[in-house]
């Protein structure tokens, strides 16, 4: 049984292993972090898992305050010690539509679910062709009128 706390802007977590530090030591803008992660979502019809990065055997990296990446995934690592694990729910206000995307801007949203433009992580669409579309059908779809929440366990690596 996990115990969440919910922060003001809605996110929410819980801690499933403590990491290496006490307390967190936060991150500093422009430092690299590195993650392994399970996707899923509380709105798919066919099951719940989205994509892993360890079914594909690389961990997802991005540096950290460089906007590439969805504010929840930020707000959540924040508070993270390496070695940590954290099972993320992330609202719609902090995922992928956080840029201010409306479901009337149709082209920005379906642009931005290609890997390398959008905010990440993006599951690849070619090594996981599958995924891919089961996360562009759920979180890139112009006609869903609202995104279901995400839910991410995270583990944090590196040094921090």
């Amino acid at each position: 049984n996990l115990t969440f706390t919910t922060t003001p802007s809605g996110l929410q977590y819980a801690d499933v292993k403590l990491g290496s530090s006490s307390p967190p030591t936060p991150p500093t803008p422009g430092q690299t972090i590195s993650i392994d992660y399970v996707m899923s979502t509380t709105g798919a019809r066919y099951g719940t898992k989205i994509y892993s990065t360890l079914d594909a055997g690389a961990p997802y990296r991005w540096n950290y305050g460089d906007g590439s990446t969805i504010p929840g995934l930020e707000e959540a690592v924040a508070t993270m010690s390496p070695g940590g694990i954290r099972r993320v729910i992330i609202p719609e206000t902090l995922g992928y539509r956080a840029k201010n995307k409306s479901s009337s801007d149709r082209m920005g949203i379906v642009e931005e679910c290609v890997e390398g433009r959008g905010l990440g992580p993006i599951p690849p669409s070619k090594e996981a062709l599958g995924e891919f579309q089961r996360f562009k059908n759920i979180y890139c779809n112009p006609d869903r009128m609202y995104q279901p929440d995400l839910v991410m366990d995270v583990k944090l690596y590196g040094k921090r």
